[in-house]
């Protein structure tokens, strides 16, 4: 082994100096230092944290995510593994052990390092750590590490699924699918130790909060890591068997599709098999068919399918459980189809009563683009192209979600053929341009 290798079998920290290492010498490469220099400490401190010997302070853990670019993989790492010593130390405290007991000590040594080496398993290589990311594929591996968590009780896990949710439209997607790691790493380890009776509704949860982890990384444009958690939401709800949950799953996978992620003809052979799978045309369904017919062109077959989802929902919908479901929705899809097919009036009484209901910052920026792309339909290319970004400048970058993004670019192909070099256009690929919301 070279003289500045880090060995990441030797302890747990070992490990945490070699992830630290990987991380900076990944893409961009960073020169130790050069990142010392914008850390702000002396390059030999430095090395001794990449190599092991000595452990940073949790101040400056945030810091070094940030300069390694790291994406929120040392925090959790760190946390991680000071939550081990914790457990660790109360184990010794209760046990009536001094902390200098050389014989207990290298016993918690041994401990570190078989977590140390858990870790290395379930990444299979520690190759794989310069791909990392919020995408939790395969950061979800990496945090298998044993946490002494107390488990949760069922109605707590239900009403952590409603705080993702309200998160997922309220806050900025990279930060909403970094906190969800956290807990779909808790409620894996409790359904792995879970009796019979609660092994169905951790399921649920499961598939639950996999399906808010699949939509902030569509929001995030991370569609690849995306339709794998999606798979792992669909598995999970078919576990739990929920035929309710298995199609509120399908419904959420086949709506955020749409943005970038899938062709619309293949979430058209989505939305038919969940729909064999209910047995009839449901609500949340029909909103994403008459979303996607409108993108293929098929206008007047969105329309037809929009009075179908009328008639469905004047029958009454069911909520789910966890808050997925808004009427918002039917009004959304009413704006998306009219504005799409130029119908002023009705588009501007369905984005209204979008505003009204809904906190989501999605629904409410791409309604207003979508009375951007009705102007540009109307032949209102100017003014539609400045509506629209008028609309997405106003974001900061972090809420620049890849739903905003891929509807501008619905409007934007909106415009003629003729018309797509002309200024405004040309300056709105400029705004779609910008930097749009990305993994911490």
């Amino acid at each position: 082994m070279a003289a500045d290798s880090i060995d990441p079998h030797a302890s747990a920290w070992h490990l945490f100096g070699a992830v630290m290492r990987r991380c900076r010498e990944g893409e961009p490469k960073i020169a130790l230092r050069r990142a010392a220099a914008d850390l702000y400490i002396d390059y030999s401190n430095l090395a001794k944290w990449e190599r092991g010997e000595r452990t940073p302070p949790a101040e400056m853990v945030s810091r070094l995510d940030e300069v390694y670019g790291a994406r929120g993989i040392l925090t959790a790492l760190y946390g991680t593994l000071m939550r081990f010593n914790a457990a660790a130390e109360s184990d010794r405290l209760r046990a009536g052990m001094c902390l200098e007991n050389p014989a207990y000590r290298n016993g918690d040594d041994d401990m570190e390092r078989r977590a140390a080496l858990q870790f290395l398993g379930t990444l299979g290589t520690l190759g794989t750590l310069g791909n990392l990311g919020t995408s939790g594929e395969p950061l979800r591996q990496l945090l298998d590490l044993s946490l002494g968590q107390a488990h949760r009780a069922l109605e707590e896990w239900e009403l952590t699924c409603a705080d993702h949710l309200h998160a997922l439209r309220t806050r900025p997607p990279a930060q909403v699918a970094t906190d969800l790691l956290i807990d779909l790493l808790a409620v894996r380890r409790q359904l792995d130790a879970a009796a019979p009776a609660d092994a169905i509704e951790l399921q649920r949860i499961m598939a639950a909060l996999s399906s808010v982890h699949a939509n902030a990384l569509t929001r995030l444009a991370d569609h690849g890591a995306a339709i794998r958690w999606w798979r792992t939401a669909r598995q999970a709800a078919d576990a739990s068997g929920d035929l309710a949950l298995r199609l509120m799953v399908r419904g959420e996978e086949a709506g955020h599709g749409l943005y970038g992620q899938r062709d619309p003809a293949t979430i058209l052979r989505l939305v038919n098999g969940a729909q064999q799978l209910a047995g009839e045309p449901t609500v949340d369904l029909l909103t994403t068919e008459v979303k996607a017919l409108s993108m293929l062109g098929r206008h007047d077959e969105a329309l037809k399918t929009l009075n179908t989802l009328r008639k469905t929902a004047d029958k009454g919908v069911t909520g789910d459980r966890y808050g997925f479901w808004s009427p918002s929705q039917i009004h959304f899809a009413e704006s998306w189809v009219y504005a799409a097919t130029g119908y002023e009036a009705a588009a501007d009484t369905a984005r209204e009563n979008v505003l009204k209901i809904t906190r989501d910052y999605q629904y409410r920026v791409n309604v207003r683009l979508h009375g951007a792309l009705c102007a540009v339909v109307q032949g209102g290319v100017d003014e539609g192209l400045r509506q629209a970004a008028t609309a997405i400048d106003a974001l900061t970058p972090a809420f620049r979600s890849q739903h905003i993004i891929e509807t501008g670019h619905i409007v934007l192909r909106a415009v003629p053929r003729d018309e797509q070099a002309c200024p405004s256009a040309t300056e709105f690929r400029k705004v779609l341009a910008l930097e749009p919301a990305k993994s911490a």
